[in-house]
């Protein structure tokens, strides 16, 4: 069943929980406590004995227990409870033989539950009984060795989660994280590239002598194949890196101290503090980030978090950003200075869009979505060594996997379409040339040109490939390119009439737009409506929209 601290619902995970120990049938419950601050656990135990008498109290993190000097009387409390009390470590199976063979044997005996009616004692105003008995069973059976046993903990927390140095200490994280992602990414992202395009050559021949058509054969391995490879290529690399680094943080519990700095700004927003994770997601895949919402449990909160996640960029709109830092901002800069100076440049855009994600929760919360902060339990858990080998196969199974199989489904269709766009002219012009010259007025007013908006426009299935379109379009290729010196791309955007201004409205706009495909089909399936769908869309590109035309404005102002 989902985690819960009480039989006393304040939450989705907690009303599950009552109704199924309540009115369901079963054959036992475990519940499962930390044997750190078994106080606290032990009075979930006593609830459900109140209403079911094939219980098993399971006490994980024993290994934590024997390191703080902590000492539990198992046999004591099993005594007292009358029913099986099991210690275990979870994370090395230390006792879960023992504990699987007390299931089997609790599970055989008969009459295992009480009258549903005792369900409204636990609801009523005696539960303070349980909290009181939970307290004496521990006083009689816990044994503190060491009274500052959570004194590294505390030193820690001083320091991570002070009003002075919280903050500093996350952002300063932020960038050593994106460091590593983007300088641990290039080589990879070469090596896909470099294989894709020796598989695709040997593809090529093999339909050549298939004697399929030509235009057959270019629209498969000049749109469907180049599309869906450089999605691959682009996302695999730096996904398989950050959501790993991800999860480190989370395993040594350092993501619940995230959500405490930030929950007081969240809760002047009217928001939820656990926004902050889902956040965090949302650096990795947006997608991600509207589904990890379900940590909320106020509905409209919830919501706040779906319709602001893609304020962050995810890993998808990086590649652009850094490109456009790279080609006019930090260009010329050589050695460690180019390298820090991008990087820092980088999370000041990433800070842009936390501010806009505080600022649209807001405005929601005042809007559509009126109401007061809901409070919630943050548990603050003990910092602990990371299990690295259940890191990297969980982040690449669960996460880098998951994302990027979903985000291929949309690409390999997109990349037929933007082919199609691209070399079917009429009157001797392609479509995608038609719709470029459509949009150009309104894209100027932005400080963009046609060119660029339509490539974010079909960008919409994976936002990796805007760049390459961006410059399929200026080149007249036909196809998707790949130009590695950073010299020569720039040059190509200067001869289209970039200026630093068109630079920083792309690069503005790239941050601020639609979600892509994926995460709109996800906003979908977990809202269920397209109203809040739209709005999700509706939210960042009327904001980009703005910003650039500001930005633009003022660049015309100043004579740029």
């Amino acid at each position: 069943m989902p985690g819960t601290y009480s039989l006393i619902p304040h939450s989705k995970e907690e009303e599950v929980v009552q109704d199924f120990i309540c009115y369901h049938d079963y054959d036992l419950v475990v519940v499962v406590c930390d044997a750190v601050c078994l106080e606290r656990n032990l009075n979930l135990a006593l609830q459900v004995l109140a209403i079911c008498k094939n219980v098993i109290i399971c006490v994980n993190l024993m290994d934590e227990a024997e390191k703080k000097k902590i000492r539990i009387d198992l046999d004591g409390i099993a005594k007292e409870l009358n029913v099986p009390v099991i210690g275990i470590v979870a994370r090395n199976k230390t006792g879960l033989p023992n504990l699987l063979k007390t299931i089997e044997a609790v599970s055989n005996i008969k009459n295992r539950k009480f009258a549903d009616e005792l369900c409204t004692h636990i609801s009523d105003d005696k539960t303070a009984n349980f909290v009181m008995r939970a307290e004496e069973i521990c006083s009689r059976h816990v044994v503190f060795e060491k009274t500052d046993y959570a004194k590294r903990d505390r030193k820690i927390d001083k320091i991570l989660t002070s009003k002075l140095t919280g903050i500093p200490i996350m952002i300063l994280l932020l960038i050593v994280i994106f460091w590593i992602t983007i300088s641990a990414a290039n080589y990879p992202s070469e090596l896909l590239f470099n294989f894709f395009t020796w598989f695709g050559k040997k593809i090529t021949n093999v339909l050549v002598y298939m004697k399929l058509p030509t235009v057959l054969i270019e629209a498969l391995m000049n749109g469907v194949y180049k599309v869906l490879t450089w999605v691959v290529s682009v996302m695999l690399p730096p996904m398989a890196i950050f959501f790993p680094l991800f999860t480190i943080l989370e395993d040594l519990g350092y993501l619940p101290r995230i959500a405490f700095n930030l929950d007081k700004t969240f809760k002047k927003c009217h928001a939820c503090g656990k926004q902050a994770l889902t956040m965090c997601m949302g650096f990795g895949c947006n997608a991600c980030g509207v589904t990890g919402c379900r940590i909320i449990d106020s509905p409209r909160e919830r919501l706040v978090a779906i319709l602001t996640n893609s304020f962050v960029p995810c890993n998808g709109r990086f590649p652009t950003i850094i490109s456009i830092i790279s080609m006019f901002f930090i260009f010329g800069m050589t050695g460690f200075m180019g390298s820090f100076t991008g990087v820092l440049l980088l999370t000041i855009v990433i800070l842009v869009g936390v501010g806009a994600t505080f600022f649209f929760s807001k405005f929601l919360s005042k809007t559509f979505l009126k109401g007061e902060p809901s409070s919630f339990t943050l548990e603050l858990p003990p910092y602990r060594t990371p299990q690295w080998g259940k890191v990297i196969i969980r982040s690449l199974l669960d996460r880098t996997l998951f994302v990027l199989g979903r985000a291929i489904v949309v690409a390999a269709p997109a990349g037929l379409i933007i082919w199609i766009f691209a070399n079917v002219n009429i009157e001797g012009i392609s479509i995608l040339n038609y719709c470029t010259n459509f949009l150009d007025p309104f894209a100027r007013i932005m400080g963009l040109d046609g060119v660029i908006l339509m490539a974010f426009i079909l960008g919409f299935p994976a936002n990796e490939i805007v760049f390459p379109i961006i410059l399929m379009t200026y080149l007249s290729t036909g196809e998707l390119i790949e130009i590695n010196e950073i010299s020569a791309m720039r040059a190509i955007l200067v001869q289209n009439g970039w200026t630093w201004i068109t630079a920083l409205c792309t690069m503005t706009f790239s941050l601020m737009h639609w979600p892509c495909s994926t995460t709109c089909l996800t906003i979908k399936k977990e809202t269920g409506s397209w109203k809040w769908t739209a709005l999700a869309m509706a939210l960042p590109t009327i904001s980009g929209i703005v910003i650039c035309m500001i930005i633009n404005f003022v660049g015309f102002l100043v004579g740029v």
